[in-house]
């Protein structure tokens, strides 16, 4: 199939807190590639994640460990059905743990390489979150700059409760240890937000609490083959595209105790020309926070059988329009 590629179309790809039991199953009935995604995955796992992304448990499934890999091969196994329909992106982005599908879908990252990684990466993450527990919360309703004084405020020089993701205008989630995340919460009500909801995860995200598993994850980062990125990707950290091999893999080095700079990052994909985009794997999240950003980027679905034949048949009749 001739593929089509255009300057304003982007691949998005959702993190942690995107899945849901069932995730998958119809793309693995419908594609041969993606079966052979999951085979490789349980091989190399020794992990029956059909069993569990297809017919959970929930509980199981949203282990930090469990989730990271499931959700990972779910967006590299869709992307790669979107790019043999013949959908090229001009850019990449992923949101936390989508960081590494998106190196993947821009030829940075190997799938295997890429698993190995997120797998550590998520041992690592529900073991940090287990031996020094913490709390992340949304906040919605004040400004970044309200959010970050108010975290300087109460979480002082330790740190301990700080910006984790700016996911959109009036939406940022906090991390750090749990009385400081309540303080926070407290302080932030009375400062006129409008809600502070408590996130279930397994530990406290892109904080300080997190450098124990920042510590075991940077030998292995350096030591993985990353390679310059055939198209851009948009990081976390630096909000910015990026090619370079090694600076793609100082960012995710630094993605772990660093906020989600989610809207800065959107921007900056619209500012290159980006207009369209396929939010790539589980869920809707990243369609949600896009139309916060800028309505000027419009994200499609592109997690089921589904969502790719509608996305590709909209991506072609605009290809052609």
């Amino acid at each position: 199939m001739t593929t089509q590629s255009a300057a304003g179309f982007a691949f998005l790809f959702p993190g942690q807190g995107s899945q849901t039991v069932g995730m998958g199953r119809d793309l693995y009935r419908e594609f041969t590639s993606v079966k052979e995604r999951y085979a490789e995955a349980e091989d190399l796992l020794g992990l029956s994640l059909t069993g569990i992304c297809f017919d959970g448990p929930l509980e199981v499934l949203s282990q930090t460990s469990v989730t990271q890999p499931a959700v990972y091969v779910h967006s590299v196994a869709a992307a790669e059905v979107l790019r043999a329909e013949g959908l090229d992106p001009a850019c990449a982005a992923g949101h936390s743990l989508g960081e590494y599908s998106a190196l993947v879908a821009a030829g940075a990252l190997s799938f295997r390489q890429g698993l190995e990684l997120v797998a550590e990466r998520g041992r690592l993450m529900q073991d940090a979150g287990e031996r020094r527990p913490g709390k992340m919360a949304a906040v919605i309703g004040l400004e970044d700059a309200e959010v970050e004084a108010l975290c300087a405020q109460v979480g002082g020089e330790d740190g301990a409760v700080v910006p984790a993701n700016f996911n959109a205008p009036g939406q940022v989630v906090v991390s750090g240890e749990a009385e400081a995340v309540d303080e926070f919460g407290s302080q932030a009500r009375q400062a006129g937000a409008k809600r502070v909801v408590e996130l279930q995860v397994s530990g406290a995200f892109h904080s300080r609490l997190m450098e124990p598993a920042a510590r075991e994850m940077t030998p292995l980062l350096r030591d993985a083959t990353i390679e310059t990125a055939r198209i851009p990707v948009v990081t976390n950290v630096r909000a910015e595209p990026v090619t370079d091999g090694e600076e793609l893999r100082e960012q995710l080095i630094s993605q772990l105790t660093q906020p989600v700079r989610w809207t800065a990052s959107v921007r900056a994909l619209v500012s290159t020309g980006i207009s369209l985009a396929a939010e790539v794997g589980p869920g809707s999240v990243l369609r949600g926070l896009a139309r916060r950003i800028d309505r000027n980027l419009r994200v499609l679905p592109a997690g089921t059988v589904d969502d790719i034949a509608e996305t590709t048949e909209i991506f072609r009749e605009l290809s052609h329009g």
